[in-house]
């Protein structure tokens, strides 16, 4: 495997280069131009700018995390070709400077949800959370809002501010999108730009929803191991891959994390690794990667990755804020950088067992 670590590029990310390049084992970044609205097309230049960046620092760029869809795409409106025709433009784009693997979601509006960013524990530190049952009458801008404040300037990634200032408008074209029609949307978009990265080398791995249900009314189809099969098995290809985020499926007490791993041998071609905590139904917080720290059995997680003879990219995922540290929600550098030697060493000892 490739252990890698989320990164936001130099304008956006008080974590530098030179200090991944000193956690033990990380060969590079996953990373994109944030700053860029869904659908439009990458500028070659910009591109070039941020893989010199990471050339000199001696990091190697291991996957694009994430050019992400356009919301017309999501929802199959007259305008979708147009973006599809961007999306590909793009990803022909990055092929050029050597990228084989792009991650992506198809999640509507959101690409993610928490309704805390700085939850306090008992240790000090502050995380991630999620209580369902604070969304069910909240007006999505409310929610928003109080995020922005305990983020200070930072970027809230998948929360982009060319959707978050149209959301009425996002909302609308949703209205008659149910999971059956999310799905067909998806399925012709993968159509249209699987055969696309086929021809340049490219493996397109979906990221599950996050959470794995319904949020703010919106359909969700990529929840647990049927959707995912499903989702696979729609485009025969090498290209059509998925991004395996255990705190995304696992926060769903339901998914058997280790069996889903099994279930997709050689179909996962990126893995986020992470723990989190159950604390009653639609309710939980992230926590350390430490297995006695979460609800997940991060033993047998790395053990299935061993098992499926995964080589692919991986990367610690969401950490704790910790040691007073200030940084995007969940990507700081210390607790990720202690997740990294944590897998590395259930990894170390699972190859040595064998």
């Amino acid at each position: 495997m490739k252990m890698s670590l989320r990164w936001f590029t130099s304008h956006f990310d008080k974590v530098t280069l030179p200090e991944i390049r000193q956690i033990p084992g990380v060969e590079g970044v996953v990373t994109a131009l944030t700053d860029l609205p869904a659908g439009q097309v990458w500028p070659k230049l910009r591109i070039r700018q941020m893989m010199d960046d990471l050339k000199q620092h001696g990091l190697n760029l291991l996957a694009i995390e994430s050019v992400n869809v356009h919301d017309s795409i999501k929802a199959g409106t007259e305008d979708r070709d147009f973006y599809i025709e961007r999306y590909i433009e793009t990803l022909k784009m990055l092929s050029e400077f050597g990228v084989d693997l792009v991650c992506y979601n198809f999640m509507p509006i959101f690409d993610w949800t928490r309704t805390d960013l700085a939850k306090p524990r008992e240790d000090g530190s502050t995380v991630l959370s999620y209580d369902h049952s604070l969304l069910s009458d909240s007006d999505p801008n409310q929610i928003i809002e109080e995020m922005r404040k305990k983020q200070n300037d930072y970027i809230l990634p998948g929360w982009e501010k060319e959707r978050l200032d149209r959301l009425q408008q996002l909302f609308a074209i949703y209205e008659n999108i149910d999971e059956n029609k999310l799905y067909e949307n998806l399925v012709y978009f993968l159509n249209a730009v699987i055969p696309e990265c086929e021809a340049v080398g490219i493996r397109m791995a979906i990221h599950p929803d996050d959470p794995p249900w319904p949020v703010f009314g919106l359909p969700r189809i990529v929840k647990n191991a049927s959707d995912l099969k499903k989702i696979i098995e729609a485009v025969d290809s090498p290209s059509n891959c998925v991004t395996l985020c255990t705190g995304s499926l696992g926060s769903d007490p339901r998914n058997d994390v280790p069996s889903i791993i099994r279930s997709l041998k050689g179909k996962i071609a990126f893995a986020h690794v992470r723990n989190v905590k159950h604390v009653s139904e639609g309710v939980f917080e992230e926590s350390a990667h430490y297995q006695k720290d979460g609800s997940l059995n991060m033993y047998e997680i790395m053990k299935a990755f061993v098992d499926i003879g995964f080589d692919g990219v991986m990367r610690p995922d969401h950490g704790r804020a910790i040691w007073e540290e200030t940084s995007v929600a969940g990507y700081g550098l210390y607790d990720r950088a202690l997740g990294s030697q944590y897998l590395f060493g259930l990894y170390d000892a699972i190859m040595e067992g064998r």
